[in-house]
C-alpha cells in the first residue's frame, strides 16, 4: 500500500522493542514514545514545501528554506498526547488542536467528547496523533473532522497499527497516508492489537490497575 509507510530503521525497531516489555517503567515508556513520535515525524515531513529565504551567517549571505505551510497537530484524547511535545519541537510553529473519543467496549466505536477544530482558516496539512491504530474508529472520525475543516493534506502518525485499522483507514481515506512504527498481526476479540503494548494511554500516564 503505498499511503502506508512503516518504519525499518534500526533505531525504530531497537526502541519499539523497549516499549513493548511488559517490564517498562511509565517513565521508560513515555521516553520511548518521544523517540518514535521524532522518527515518525521526520519520516512524515520529508515533503513539505519550503520557501526561498536569504539567511546572513558570520561569513556571507545564503540561501535557506523556510516552512511555507500552515501545520496542524490534532492528538486524539488522551493517549495522542504522548506524541505531541517531541512532534511540536520538530515543528514549533505548528497549531495544536485537540479532539477528544473514547471507545465504546461494547460496541467498539469512537463517541466523541471533545473537539476544538475551529470552523476556518485550515490548515494546509494536518497531523493526526494516536499511538495505536486498532478499530481505526477514532482515527477515521479524526480525519473526518479534518477534512470538515477544509484540510486537504491529512497524515497519521501512530507508533503500532492493526492490519484491520489500516484497511478500515485505506478504505475510508484512500488519499490519506498513514505513518507507523510496526504493523502488528492482528486484533483479537476484544479489539486489542497483538502483540501490541497494551493500553498505551494507561502506560504513558501511569494509570493501569
Amino acid at each position: 500500500m503505498t499511503n502506508v509507510i512503516e518504519l525499518h530503521h534500526p533505531l525504530a525497531k531497537h526502541h519499539l522493542a523497549i516499549l513493548r516489555s511488559v517490564q517498562t517503567t511509565p517513565t521508560l515508556f513515555r521516553n520511548q514514545v518521544r523517540l518514535l513520535s521524532m522518527l515518525l515525524a521526520v519520516r512524515a515531513t520529508e515533503d513539505l514545501t519550503l520557501s526561498t529565504i536569504e539567511v546572513q551567517t558570520p561569513l556571507a549571505i545564503t540561501r535557506g528554506g523556510r516552512l511555507a505551510q500552515k501545520i496542524a497537530i490534532v492528538p486524539i484524547l488522551r493517549a495522542g498526547l504522548g506524541l505531541v511535545e517531541p512532534v511540536l519541537e520538530l515543528l514549533p510553529s505548528a497549531e495544536v488542536w485537540h479532539l477528544g473519543m473514547y471507545r465504546d467496549e461494547t460496541t467498539a466505536q469512537p463517541v466523541e467528547y471533545y473537539s476544538k477544530l475551529p470552523a476556518t482558516d485550515p490548515a494546509h496539512v494536518g497531523f493526526v496523533l494516536d499511538p495505536m491504530l486498532a478499530t481505526g474508529g477514532s482515527i477515521r472520525a479524526a480525519v473526518s473532522a479534518l477534512k470538515k475543516w477544509g484540510v486537504r493534506d491529512v497524515r497519521i502518525l501512530s507508533v503500532i497499527a492493526a492490519p484491520e485499522g489500516i484497511e478500515a483507514i485505506t478504505s475510508e481515506h484512500p488519499d490519506v497516508t498513514i505513518y507507523v512504527g510496526a504493523i502488528d498481526q492482528e486484533l483479537n476479540e476484544h479489539k486489542f492489537i497483538v502483540p501490541g503494548l497494551g493500553d498505551a494511554g494507561d502506560r504513558i500516564f501511569n494509570t493501569s490497575r
